[in-house]
């Protein structure tokens, strides 16, 4: 009885993970130091409450936030459709603990905060650029470039910790004279050499095949990042790109007024950028579509799949049983005034399997 209960649990496992997946879910982790404004960059993007306090590990349990990626595109199509449903599409931010020197070797628990930024599928490293004696600051001074060379570092070993256990399976595995195995081993080989240099593994000349055999061992260093500086405005640095520089604390602040508000005391809030910044770190497109007049949907989709893999996000059967998809670039949409009225000037073509998806790419989907 306890076995058949245990098999269906992993079904139901594998069957969510596929679906998971099949979904375009991303998500971004929130990476830094302690006190340096993870959990209040956090909860100015979720709405959500989170713990913030002034002193470090505040945070153990990564807090999880599901949001809206801001879209112009979207609303001129609704514009132009009136649906009876708008869908945006969605990221998700995971506010990982504070990291400290040495976490790879599981100081301050980095054994588990490295873990969990694994299964994430961009890195949003936080810096501190602000002054405030009543926030503790782990590394005793205002330095932006050091922490960002401690967090590298961090991840860079881990990836090394890693690789070097691969390594030992595949060398086991060798003995076989598989073909795949010899060829996997080869590359970590060289992925070694290159982390010996202290060289990220994103900034390693690797070729589309290579990248995909790697993709399976989640490194850290092979994922995007993107910098933000977290400042008070009275610190000034060079930061790699691509970076962002906002004021978190304003950024909460503002976070919790209405649109009205912000309007009427001419106020911006800056967030937006910050979460399109990391949807494009991703190479990340987006895709409509229009459901009659039921719904108008944001869809996300990694850069160069077909329609078919576009199709198979919206319901599997459009990718199982696609014949075809009509598409027309949604400027041209919002020009025509109607999918009839484009329909009968001629701009709505018919594509096939072969059809690469582009951003702003609006589809019917034909089964």
């Amino acid at each position: 009885m306890f076995g058949e209960k245990l098999i269906f649990i992993i079904l139901c496992y594998i069957i969510i993970s596929y679906y998971y997946e099949k979904s375009m879910s991303f998500s971004v982790a929130i990476v830094g130091l302690p006190n340096v404004g993870k959990s209040t960059l956090f909860k100015a993007l979720t709405k959500k409450p989170v713990a913030i306090a002034n002193y470090p590990f505040t945070t153990i349990q990564p807090n999880k936030g599901v949001i809206t990626v801001p879209d112009e595109r979207l609303t001129k199509i609704a514009a132009v459709i009136h649906p009876e449903k708008i869908t945006p599409t969605t990221i998700e931010f995971i506010d990982i603990a504070g990291l400290v020197k040495g976490a790879h070797r599981g100081e301050g628990l980095g054994n588990q905060f490295l873990a969990q930024i694994r299964n994430c599928d961009a890195i949003l490293l936080v810096l501190r650029g602000f002054s405030n004696p009543d926030v503790e600051n782990v590394l005793q001074e205002i330095n932006p470039q050091k922490e960002s060379a401690i967090l590298q570092l961090e991840l860079l070993m881990k990836d090394w910790e890693v690789l070097e256990n691969i390594i030992k399976k595949l060398e086991h595995e060798s003995k076989t004279k598989d073909k795949l195995i010899l060829k996997k081993l080869n590359l970590c080989q060289k992925i070694k050499e290159e982390l010996n240099k202290e060289k990220m593994i994103s900034e390693i000349n690797l070729t589309e095949e290579e990248k995909a055999m790697l993709k399976e061992y989640q490194f850290l260093t092979a994922k995007p990042i993107f910098y933000l500086l977290n400042t008070n405005h009275q610190t000034k640095t060079d930061l790699p790109q691509p970076h962002l520089t906002l004021n978190l604390k304003e950024e909460e602040e503002l976070s919790e007024m209405s649109a009205e508000e912000l309007k009427e005391l001419n106020l911006n809030l800056y967030l937006d950028q910050l979460i399109l910044a990391c949807y494009n770190i991703l190479d990340l497109i987006t895709f409509y579509t229009v459901a009659g007049k039921k719904e108008a949907r944001a869809w996300t989709l990694k850069r160069g799949l077909k329609c078919p893999q576009a199709g198979g996000i919206v319901h599997s059967d459009f990718e199982e049983k696609f014949i075809r998809a009509e598409v027309i670039p949604w400027q041209k949409l919002i020009e025509a005034g109607s999918w009839t009225k484009a329909k009968e000037l001629g701009l709505v073509k018919i594509v096939g399997h072969d059809y690469l998806v582009q951003d702003g790419d609006v589809i019917e989907f034909k089964i």
